[in-house]
């Protein structure tokens, strides 16, 4: 068994186990703290999506084309689908001067239940601006754009704009470009497989920019800027990092990915987080995450007190009534870990 898990209960019974694996490290790669495999490897999703905006906004695009951070917020984002969103994405689109056609992310209902039955009703199809990473596909096609490559194209991985995103992903995971794996994500744009440190390493170069070279440190800086001050714009209502970015206002970076995945900066204390859940379930990333910080102090009573329902949700049946939760769990050995981590960062 690892030593972090949830419990799904069902009256007194635990009727489901999600394990976790959960690395947390300093921006030099050094391993703090690690439940369950360090060294496991996984796609990093839509959790790499602040990195892969990066050559966009250090080559000068936001200044080019006039983005807002709304904007670049959205480029990072997997967001719901809700108006807002789809505005950001047409206006980025529009400052390029482009169309929405030349986007190849493909269409889904908004994940935005009201606005996925409001579409229903309008008797209209999903377009590949309401699909989640319409945000970043526009940001890819901005950047190609600028340094004046094709668009055609443009996902595939020998694109330039491609390669660009792939030696930022080496840059902040330390793991030499040649060497990663790379796969098709559902957006169609490359996906990279990497060991959980070295997305945790990542992360706490997002939060600690200082160790970057000066330019990719400045454009970190807008980035992370843009996704803490608009945490609606990089997920949307009722989503995990939005409420979490937006309780805890600019001390934490996070992002995402699917099955089972996230990645938090805390700038605070200088670190990193990679979280995976073993079978993918996404239900468990959110209490996890919220034991994970309230164990190293990140959040405060006030915080924790508004994201209870995040840390450990109630399970109701199908007219309301409470019938189970989800509980997270943390073996005596991973929590002394995450209490002298807590203590050392407070000396320091």
């Amino acid at each position: 068994m690892s030593d972090l898990w949830l419990h799904a209960t069902r009256g007194t019974v635990v009727e489901s186990r999600h394990m976790a694996h959960l690395v947390i490290t300093n921006p030099a790669g050094d391993i703090l703290v690690a439940a369950g495999a360090p060294d496991r490897l996984t796609y990093w999703r839509s959790a790499a999506k602040p990195i892969q905006a990066i050559p966009l906004v250090a080559s000068g695009g936001t200044e080019r084309f006039g983005l807002t951070d709304e904007e670049i917020a959205v480029i990072t984002a997997s967001h719901a689908g809700e108006p807002a969103h789809i505005a950001a994405v047409e206006s980025v689109l529009a400052k390029c001067g482009i169309g929405e056609e030349w986007l190849r992310c493909g269409a889904h209902l908004p994940f935005s239940t009201s606005d996925a039955e409001a579409l229903i009703r309008r008797g209209e199809l999903p377009r590949a601006i309401h699909s989640n990473c319409s945000g970043k596909h526009a940001g890819m096609l901005a950047l190609a754009l600028l340094r004046g490559w094709p668009l055609h194209g443009y996902m595939e991985l020998e694109h330039p704009v491609q390669q660009e995103a792939l030696a930022m992903v080496a840059l902040f995971t330390g793991v030499p470009q040649a060497v990663i794996p790379t796969a098709v994500d559902g957006c169609g744009v490359p996906t990279y497989a990497l060991p959980l440190h070295a997305l945790a390493t990542a992360y706490a170069r997002l939060a600690v920019p200082e160790v970057l070279p000066e330019s990719v440190s400045m454009a970190v800086r807008r980035i992370t800027t843009a996704m803490r001050r608009h945490p609606y714009m990089t997920a949307g209502s009722g989503r995990f990092c939005t409420a979490l970015m937006a309780a805890t206002g600019e001390r934490i970076i996070a992002k995402s990915g699917a099955e089972g995945f996230v990645s938090m900066g805390l700038p605070e204390l200088g670190l990193g987080m990679a979280l995976k859940v073993e079978d993918g379930a996404s239900r468990a990333v959110a209490p996890l995450a919220m034991e994970i910080l309230c164990r190293l102090g990140v959040l405060d009573e006030e915080e924790s007190v508004s994201l209870a329902d995040l840390h450990q949700p109630v399970i109701r049946n199908l007219v309301g009534f409470p019938v189970g939760g989800l509980q997270p769990q943390v073996s005596e050995a991973l929590a002394q870990m995450l209490h002298e981590l807590r203590k050392e960062r407070l000396l320091s």
